[in-house]
């Protein structure tokens, strides 16, 4: 059988249940099955978000990253977080939205700026990939950047965007350590430092 596309799934109806900064739709659809013959009709809620970046700042000779941390309203309403006695302040990659026809690759560098104000210098492509795909259409591609982490700390963030970021300078071996504890929750930031844990010896060696 050929692989299923677009064209093999009939959507039956599509409603704008709810827009405000995100969107989210309701719809009816069915779709072909894998053996043959349509699924049953079923509904389905579609958040739409825009696409997003998201860039681990790496020193090759610090050996050390940046990471930022701030609040987070998912985790702030998870039951697993307040089980779990996690805060809602977490440690996470800079990340951002992309506007419009944006480069992601300039995206994330603008957003290294206003959420750490450190220059992103060299900047690597760790993969792409939908967030959450089993409701979301959220696309978001992450990276490493070189960066000089000497100066990194501090406060920072957009004010007229209600943004409070701390930024934390972090060496590798105690980054090595948060990952093996389950420090890091954030997905997208599991993503690259487990990247950066298996390329930093190539990298260090071509940005040093």
């Amino acid at each position: 059988m050929n692989k299923l596309t677009h064209a093999d799934v009939e959507v039956i109806e599509d409603q704008i249940s709810f827009k405000g900064f995100y969107q989210l739709n309701t719809l009816a659809l069915r779709h072909k099955l894998f053996l043959g013959g349509w699924s049953k009709t079923v509904s389905r809620e579609l958040f739409k978000r825009h696409d997003a970046v998201g860039v681990l700042l790496y020193d090759p000779l610090l050996d050390a990253v940046a990471l930022v941390e701030q609040f987070r309203i998912g985790v702030f309403g998870s039951d697993v977080a307040r089980k779990n006695h996690q805060s809602p302040w977490i440690l996470e990659l800079v990340a951002g939205l992309i506007d419009k026809e944006e480069v992601p690759a300039e995206v994330a560098r603008r957003e290294a700026f206003e959420e750490s104000g450190i220059i992103v210098e060299d900047i690597e492509p760790v993969g792409e990939y939908y967030s959450s795909p089993g409701g979301s259409n959220e696309y978001f591609y992450s990276f490493i950047g070189r960066a000089d982490l000497t100066h990194a700390g501090g406060i920072h963030g957009l004010e007229s965007e209600g943004e409070d970021i701390k930024v934390h300078l972090i060496q590798l071996d105690e980054l090595w350590s948060k990952l093996d504890q389950g420090v890091l929750i954030n997905a997208h930031t599991l993503i690259a430092v487990q990247w950066l844990k298996l390329h930093y010896k190539e990298l260090k060696l071509r940005w040093s």
